[in-house]
């Protein structure tokens, strides 16, 4: 809908092992049921986890432990950290709106995440 954005961040170089936070401002929605997604290269969407209108968040089970989601209300911001990056990492983080979900994730805010031996490139969108 005209005037609700949801704007990723933008280029990081990390290596393996750190840990990295990605940021996804939100405007003119309410920053609750909000979800992060990833999609690694030739393979589908994998959703991530959510946050919901307190700080109460869920993972998907598989990954659980090396994400963590939280809000800044004061920002309209959310944010993913990726903890312990690995080459398996590599994707195009997304972050959505509940209602979206369903939908084909086009024009969704994303952040594409690169890794290889030596770093992790985190260029924005």
């Amino acid at each position: 809908a005209h005037g609700q954005s949801l704007t990723s961040s933008g280029s990081e170089v990390k290596k393996p092992g750190e840990s990295v936070t990605l940021s996804c401002v939100v405007s003119g929605l309410s920053l609750s049921w909000l979800h992060w997604i990833r999609q690694k290269p030739g393979r589908g969407l994998e959703w991530i986890g959510r946050i919901d209108g307190g700080t109460g968040t869920i993972f998907a089970q598989s990954l659980q432990g090396q994400f963590s989601i939280t809000k800044d209300t004061s920002k309209n911001m959310v944010y993913l950290e990726i903890k312990s990056l690995k080459t398996e990492d590599t994707a195009v983080y997304y972050c959505a709106r509940e209602s979206q979900l369903d939908k084909r994730l086009q024009g969704q805010s994303k952040t594409e995440v690169q890794t290889d031996m030596t770093r992790t490139y985190i260029p924005g969108n």
